[in-house]
């Protein structure tokens, strides 16, 4: 049994232990690849190249008034179709641009969830809803920073620009651990205090750096590991993203693409994703808020879907042309849709029974679209998908095999997706 007291000799490590300690620190700290019931596979999950960009699109588009328009119907709203290049598919004219890319996506206009509460829809879609096992499960930025790790950058493998605060968001990895949360750059902007100050030099914080990583594994071996780890693993992003502060460098940014994504909010912050999937960040999340469109649906998205669609179908562009398309996986998608029927305030509320998502990129099937709803959008006619369907489809276009590959929870073996759900083929290269 460890005493949890330190001894004084305990503590005896010279400078230069200190710096050959840090050394080896950066790639396992980062890696997050054990702790999977298959190691063999880690080696090769850690050496693809693929990555995420998951636009989360906060309160609910109605997809109506995006993916799947029923123009001239009882609940179709005064909005029309348009063509797109992807020939006999239509979408909303709120969406013109999107419209000119539409061959790069696919569509799944046949979800079917069960929350219609954000407290309860928001975390079930972004976990994949698997079975109750007594645990919370991770978002899927978690799951990929744990299953994939950080790659070859070696920068934090998920990140996540948002509006409002940043901050660390351990929750997001639930039984993983607190190091596997989301790293949130509030407003597009680096966490404070990031610059090294000048009266520390570069020698004297490799030291300060080692000692840290020392005294953190003698508690690590005393105490139970999450925190330490987690603590760890913040400095290591911290030292990471020091070295790649050009990243939000916005005098880098040329003034076409800003004017190609637009001025505003969401145009600003998916050009910052699309700097960071150029450096490498593992998994990018992209959360744009205002969805919640209780009053005033129509007005409402006929003032946030430009933003969205603008910025939506530049970044699109951005990666076919820089060839990044065929590794990235590129995810649009809210909690749930919005109702049919037209509330009291000319607003749509939640409706989970028959909604939309979009898809491109790595492992996705150009131009598909799973699915239909029937003439009015009440319902899903034929087969429906659930959010477990979908997370099965995405790590097999990430390659991942989750009906192999288990998550290992201290001995209780666990799958990473929902055991009664499957991939969705039609979906997959």
């Amino acid at each position: 049994m460890h005493n949890p007291l330190c001894k004084p000799w305990e503590h005896a490590i010279s400078r230069r232990q200190w710096l050959g300690a840090s050394a080896a620190s950066g790639a396992l700290a980062m890696s997050g690849l054990e702790g999977l019931v298959s190691p063999a596979l880690a080696d090769e999950l850690a050496a693809s190249n693929k990555q995420v960009l998951f636009v989360w699109i906060d309160g609910g588009m109605s997809q109506y008034e995006s993916w799947d328009p029923k123009p001239n119907t009882e609940f179709g709203g005064p909005f029309r179709q348009i063509s797109t290049s992807l020939p006999g598919v239509q979408i909303s004219e709120l969406m013109p641009r999107t419209a000119k890319v539409m061959h790069h996506l696919s569509l799944v206009r046949n979800m079917c969830t069960q929350d219609n509460s954000h407290s309860a829809g928001v975390p079930r879609i972004q976990r994949g809803d698997p079975k109750n096992r007594g645990v919370t499960y991770p978002f899927f930025g978690s799951a990929v920073a744990k299953l994939m790790g950080a790659g070859a950058s070696g920068l934090p493998p998920y990140v996540s620009i948002k509006p409002g605060s940043g901050g660390f968001f351990y929750q997001d990895a639930g039984f993983l651990g607190p190091k596997y949360g989301a790293l949130a750059f509030g407003d597009g902007k680096p966490p404070e205090n990031l610059l090294r100050p000048a009266t520390i030099t570069e020698e004297d914080d490799q030291a300060r750096n080692a000692l840290r990583i020392t005294l953190n594994k003698r508690y690590a071996e005393r105490h139970r590991r999450d925190n330490a780890d987690a603590h760890g693993a913040v400095y290591d992003m911290a030292a990471a993203l020091m070295k790649r502060q050009d990243l939000f460098d916005a005098t880098k940014l040329s003034p076409q693409d800003v004017a190609r994504y637009g001025s505003h909010e969401f145009g600003r912050h998916m050009l910052l994703a699309r700097n960071m999937l150029e450096a490498g960040v593992r998994f990018v999340k992209v959360t744009s808020y205002g969805w919640d469109t209780h009053g005033d649906n129509f007005l409402g998205h006929q003032s946030l879907m430009p933003r969205f669609d603008q910025a939506y179908s530049a970044i699109i562009e951005d990666l076919a042309q820089r060839g990044m398309l065929d590794r990235v996986l590129v995810i649009a998608m809210s909690e749930f849709g919005r109702t049919p029927k037209i509330n009291g305030h000319i607003g749509r509320d939640h409706w989970p029974e028959s909604w939309s998502l979009a898809l491109a990129g790595s492992g996705i099937k150009k131009g598909a679209v799973i699915g239909k709803t029937n003439n009015l959008g009440t319902s899903v006619e034929g087969d429906a998908f659930d959010i477990g369907h979908m997370f099965h489809t995405w790590f097999a276009a990430l390659g991942i095999d989750s009906t192999k590959i288990e998550y290992d929870n201290h001995g209780q073996p666990l799958p990473i997706a929902h055991e009664g759900c499957s991939v969705v083929k039609d979906l997959l290269i």
